[in-house]
């Protein structure tokens, strides 16, 4: 194992400091509960709160600024935060309009986050509502998960929940709008390589040197089926098709990431778009906005994902409205 790193187990300690010394015009940090806050918060807002085990960079704790998250919390490399420490962000940052939680789906985060609402309601009065993203279609029901599990339509999710929540609407109208785009998000991803998780030491499992493993897991879960490697315009076949089989994306504005998983190449990530624009095409999918790169990672796995958003006027809005964070920014 070679990695910039001290000791194992304080990997994510180590990182988050390194966060708070890098950014302290945007973020204030919580190195004891591992939480990410937004340095300024909004006041008479609906705050929103994202988070799940480290190792996805720059999804969550890069998403906390101006137009997404009010917090992250950071639980250990691909392991869910305990309800304690998503209690403790949720009181911080509820300014008694109510807190939203994004979830991805996870056995763990959906339990321990569940689990911190109901403490956050019963101990300190606070409203809590909830939205799971189960955006994965390449597999039902995983090592992790009960149902789809959530991969890359958690930014989607994040961003545009963000932007209402920012232009002062209510949790209603902020929970409604995060649980339209979880519903109408599909993702699908392929890895080239397995990543190594600091504590394990060793990779999470083996691939040899021509294969890949299709409908992979950000975690490293098994996908779909193991295959020899492919050029980019049939792998790009690969990732469009369980998608636009799964779900019905003409006749709408698409927003799209075409999302790296941590040891990708921008040059052969934004190869893989134009392979998968091609295709989106000719199947009559109007594609409106375009993100490609590391957003929702896999420590340092080779392999890329797509997520499409089947989007509306008032999504393709909020979409662009202002965001000021470390992993997104634009419009301000």
């Amino acid at each position: 194992m070679k990695k910039l790193i001290n000791n194992p187990n304080d990997v994510v300690t180590d990182s988050l400091k390194g966060v708070a010394l890098g950014h302290p015009d945007l973020l204030e940090v919580d190195l004891e509960n591992h939480i990410v806050y937004r340095k300024q918060p909004k006041d008479g807002k609906v705050a929103i709160i994202s988070g799940g085990g480290a190792g996805h960079e720059p999804l969550h704790s890069g998403f906390v600024g101006t137009g997404m998250l009010d917090a992250a919390v950071c639980g250990e490399v691909f392991t869910s935060p305990v309800p304690d420490q998503i209690m403790e962000a949720t009181n911080k940052v509820d300014s008694g309009k109510g807190v939203l939680h994004i979830v991805k789906n996870y056995t763990g985060d959906v339990m321990n986050f569940e689990m911190a609402a109901e403490m956050a309601a019963d101990m300190e009065d606070t409203t809590v509502a909830s939205v799971i993203v189960e955006d994965d279609v390449a597999v039902q029901d995983s090592l992790y998960t009960a149902g789809r599990r959530g991969v890359g339509g958690t930014l989607f999710v994040e961003k545009i929940a963000g932007a209402l929540a920012e232009e002062g609407a209510d949790l209603e109208a902020v929970t409604n709008v995060a649980q339209k785009v979880a519903d109408n998000t599909r993702s699908f991803g392929l890895a080239l390589t397995s990543c190594t998780v600091p504590a394990a030491g060793k990779p999470t499992f083996e691939l040899a040197e021509d294969e890949i493993e299709l409908g992979i897991g950000i975690h490293g879960e098994p996908g779909r089926e193991r295959r020899k490697l492919q050029e980019a315009h049939e792998l790009a076949a690969e990732l469009v098709e369980p998608i636009i089989e799964d779900y019905d994306f003409t006749g709408a504005p698409i927003i799209a990431l075409l999302g790296g998983m941590g040891a990708t190449p921008l040059s052969e990530l934004y190869l893989m778009w134009g392979e998968c624009a091609v295709l989106l095409e000719e199947a009559g999918i109007k594609v409106e906005r375009v993100l490609v790169g590391d957003y929702v990672t896999s420590l340092e796995m080779a392999g890329c994902a797509l997520s499409l958003l089947k989007a509306d006027d008032e999504l393709l809005r909020l979409w662009d409205a202002p965001v000021v964070t470390t992993g997104l920014r634009w419009g301000a």
